[in-house]
């Protein structure tokens, strides 16, 4: 394209202006390769100048207006420009250029050079006339043509070709790790910058991309004013890069602005890579209100930023936005200028930009505080592409936070109807589109009111809630200041629950068709029963029930978890079986919807559930008192009942109120650890208050040779308990660690999880490691995994055993107590055994003792009671 006059269209890069750089034509040459993975970043160890060489060689002229230089084997170089001594003298025709790769020996396609303007940097006397600079990559062979269109067709004399060898120096930093650091010019005599009000991003300094100082030796000139009032934005240097040369990129701009085209310094004030590095650019300072040569007409009021690529084809990388968007919000905010705002500008010269508009030097016009180069002059720079973008970072720069929103809730939290409920620990995390440089930090808002500060790195907080409802919001604060709230979640915390005991009854059976269709459950099957209104339980108020669920007909190994319907199920499981097992486990599972359902991991199995009891905040209930562990009935030594194996068909009956600590009045139901030992057969056991009928409920499932153990939550009716035995031969030993009463002060159950807190194969909450002979690991419960730190008495867990090397048993107590002779599991070799544990806490710790052999143990909590 010709340059006709300074007021002419100039389609190229951003130092197309008076105060540019040396921008790349539009014309991108297609097909050039691309440049190597760092063929100019490699081995300086330390900061300091690098040196560059410029090679130049005389282009022939051919007559009748053309000129050119052979394909020729060059000096190695990485970025060219054609130039003419006579700065005024103008091509009115077409000058291309292509270059041989170093690294692969292809030829790349034609290259269009566009000519510079004069004066873009004031009067020199030393300037030449000159075409944009390209970066071609490492290359060592070039070919050049030019031909003037003009009538005259004459060509200036004095044609040569410049090509840059920026030397290989040390790779910068990616993405700003490096730190700014003073131009080698500056002293303690140049007083610092004005602060901020955002801060100062990383920036390479101009001794850390190698600047060769010698080549400026007069000094930078200040702003007359000292206050920056808008930012322009470029683009320059066309051609394809890697990010590890981008140091190289702009030493190579340095030398040719200098060298070639006879100016101060390189001409812009920052320069900022596709992977959005920042650079500094013309000597002054960083900090400092530096005159830059990049806008003509308008660079007393303003700094730049060039961004370095050819954008007329595609548009800029999110990192490089942003990095343009932190660079002008910290110039601008030195002076209190909003990045979305607007500012006037005095023309320091008459002429047109892009669009048409007039400027007259001397009068004031209106500019967008970050603006693009062709607002204030003739040329396409910043790029077609790039041009639409300013939006986007004056977006970035002033703020708020964009794309804010809350994305799940947990901690404790499940959901419900509308929102979120949980027992008081609450866990929020958040996503927003705008980069975390921008963001000064967040804030966690329960009912508008800060309850946690985190920095803009987060994208979670977690506090704990008293009951009631609430509404729970993140408000997000931008670098700038501006802050953005997230719409409002919903999140109830129920009251804490009593404990309502029911005589054990079946509530599901997949063999019959009971709660829930008749059917196995296959692998990945899930099935859901409705255990509110119904059976006893009352259609509200209902926080969790107590079911002990049992495995039968299993066709192979697998697991079953019980959870809360409408609720995502967790890593936590209550059954662990295999091939042809009957396995029994309590579970105590909360309750959202009225709903409960059941998932079975592989293979096929039938489920059946008996509930024992259910917790509620509505009505008369019954609080929970630890006791114990201690055991309280052995058929092995008469302990609480006779001495002798309960046969078939044959009951036993414990005295339970007003011994062993239990009061005589007011007890409702006791917790129980019952184990079956010395069995002769196949049976089941059924726990159930004395006095009572007996129901089809069972709570232990036992083969000959087997230990098997069991939590019970058994009714009391008028003091005792009685244990059924159905078939064959067996002991029973019972270990009680509480019980509930309506009277005196008890403690609340709460729902949690059910969540993993523990596990020996992973290490999570105590060491991986697997458990052995008379090993003992201590848990954390109190404050953690949404369990309060103070006021809890007991936890729910269940408790699993597996990688089981040989007999053994476990004992599950309070940390800080004399461990007692209660057991709660009961292992063989090679066995997965799982067992619910209400234990009680004492220093905020649980304790797990292994009796012999090796095995890991896993822990899924529940709920806790609490005073």
């Amino acid at each position: 394209m010709a340059v006709a006059t300074a007021l002419g269209v100039v389609a190229v890069l951003g130092f197309q202006n008076a105060a540019s750089g040396a921008g790349a034509g539009e014309a991108r040459a297609e097909g050039r390769p691309a440049a190597g993975a760092g063929a100019y970043a490699a081995a300086a160890d330390e900061d300091g100048p690098v040196r560059s060489e410029v090679h130049k060689l005389a282009l022939k002229s051919e007559g009748h207006g053309e000129a050119g230089l052979a394909r020729r084997t060059t000096e190695p170089f990485g970025m060219l420009g054609v130039s003419w001594p006579d700065a005024d003298a103008k091509i009115e025709g077409t000058i291309e250029a292509r270059t041989r790769s170093a690294e692969t020996g292809e030829w790349s396609d034609w290259i269009a050079l566009e000519p510079y303007l004069p004066g873009l940097d004031g009067e020199r006397p030393a300037e030449r006339g000159s075409t944009e600079p390209v970066w071609v990559g490492r290359s060592d062979g070039a070919e050049v043509r030019v031909s003037d269109t003009a009538a005259s067709g004459a060509l200036p004399a004095g044609l040569r070709l410049d090509m840059i060898d920026p030397g290989t120096g040390r790779s910068a930093a990616r993405s700003g790790a490096a730190k700014a650091e003073p131009a080698a010019f500056a002293s303690s005599a140049i007083d610092p910058g004005p602060p901020s009000t955002v801060p100062q991003p990383p920036v390479v300094s101009r001794a850390q991309w190698g600047a060769d100082e010698s080549l400026n030796d007069e000094g930078p000139i200040y702003l007359e004013n000292g206050v920056i009032k808008a930012v322009f934005v470029h683009h320059t240097t066309d051609g394809a890069y890697n990010c590890a040369d981008s140091a190289a990129v702009v030493r190579a701009l340095h030398v040719y602005h200098v060298k070639t085209n006879g100016w101060r310094d390189l001409g812009y004030n920052f320069l900022v890579d596709k992977c959005g590095t920042i650079f500094e650019g013309r000597q002054g300072g960083i900090d400092q209100p530096v005159m830059g040569a990049h806008t003509y007409g308008f660079n007393s009021e303003s700094t730049s930023v060039a961004i370095i690529g050819d954008y007329t084809k595609a548009g800029a990388s999110n990192a490089a936005l942003e990095a343009t968007a932190r660079v002008a919000a910290y110039k601008l905010g030195q002076y209190g200028g909003d990045p979305a705002g607007s500012t006037t500008l005095v023309a320091g010269a008459t002429q047109k930009n892009y669009a048409g508009k007039d400027f007259v030097a001397g009068q004031s016009y209106s500019f967008s505080r970050i603006s693009g180069h062709r607002d204030g002059f003739n040329t396409e720079c910043p790029g077609m592409k790039l041009y639409p973008q300013l939006p986007d970072i004056r977006t970035l720069a002033a703020g708020p936070v964009q794309g804010l929103k809350v994305t799940s809730v947990g901690g404790g939290a499940f959901p419900v109807d509308s929102g979120y409920e949980t027992p008081g620990p609450v866990s929020v995390n958040w996503s927003t589109t705008t980069p975390t440089s921008l963001i000064s930090g967040f804030e966690l808002l329960v009912d508008g009111q800060k309850v946690a500060g985190v920095a803009g790195k987060a994208r979670t907080a977690s506090t704990t809630l008293v009951p009631g409802s609430h509404k729970i919001t993140v408000k997000a604060v931008h670098q700038s200041g501006r802050s953005t709230v997230t719409t409002a979640v919903n999140v109830s915390v129920p009251s804490p629950k009593k404990f309502v005991p029911v005589t054990p009854q079946r509530l599901m059976d997949t063999r019959t068709g009971l709660g829930v269709p008749k059917a196995p459950v296959g692998p990945k099957g899930v099935v859901t029963l409705q255990v509110t209104g119904a059976n006893g339980i009352p259609a509200t108020g209902v926080g969790a029930v107590v079911l002990n669920v049992t495995a039968a007909n299993v066709t192979g190994t697998s697991y079953v978890s019980v959870y809360p319907d409408g609720t995502t199920r967790t890593s936590a499981s209550n059954l662990n079986v295999v091939k042809g097992q009957v396995v029994a486990n309590l579970v105590v599972v909360p309750v959202v919807n009225g709903r409960v359902s059941f998932y079975n991991n592989a293979a096929g199995l039938d489920l059946i559930a008996d509930v024992t009891g259910y917790f509620t905040s509505v009505g008369e209930g019954a609080s929970h008192v630890n006791l114990g562990p201690k055991r309280v009935m052995d058929t092995r030594t008469g302990l609480g009942v006779p001495k002798a194996p309960l046969g078939a068909k044959g009951v036993v009956t414990l005295q339970v109120a007003g011994v062993d600590g239990v009061p005589a009045e007011g007890v409702t139901a006791v917790v129980l650890n019952v184990t079956a030992a010395n069995v002769t057969g196949t049976s089941y056991v059924s726990v159930y208050p004395d006095g009572t009928t007996r129901t089809s409920a069972s709570n232990l499932n036992v083969v000959k040779g087997q230990v098997v153990a069991n939590l019970v939550v058994v009714p009391v009716v008028n003091g005792r308990v009685s244990f059924y035995n159905n078939a064959a031969g067996l002991d029973l030993i019972a270990d009680i660690t509480g019980y509930f009463t309506s009277v005196g002060e008890g403690a609340s159950h709460v729902n949690l999880g059910p969540k993993r807190v523990m596990d020996t194969r992973t290490g999570l909450g105590v060491p991986k490691a697997p458990l052995g002979a008379k090993g003992v690991v201590t848990l954390q419960v109190a404050g953690v995994d949404g369990v309060p730190a103070e006021g809890v008495t007991a936890v729910v867990l269940n408790v699993t055993a597996a990688n089981v090397t040989g007999t053994s048993y476990v004992s599950v107590y309070p940390d800080g107590t004399t461990r007692t002779s209660a057991s709660n599991l009961n292992v063989v070799k090679g066995q997965v055994v799982p067992n619910l544990v209400i234990v009680p806490v004492v220093n905020g710790r649980v304790s797990f003792y292994n009796n012999a052999a090796g095995l890991d143990l896993i822990a899924d909590i529940t709920g806790y009671f609490r005073k």
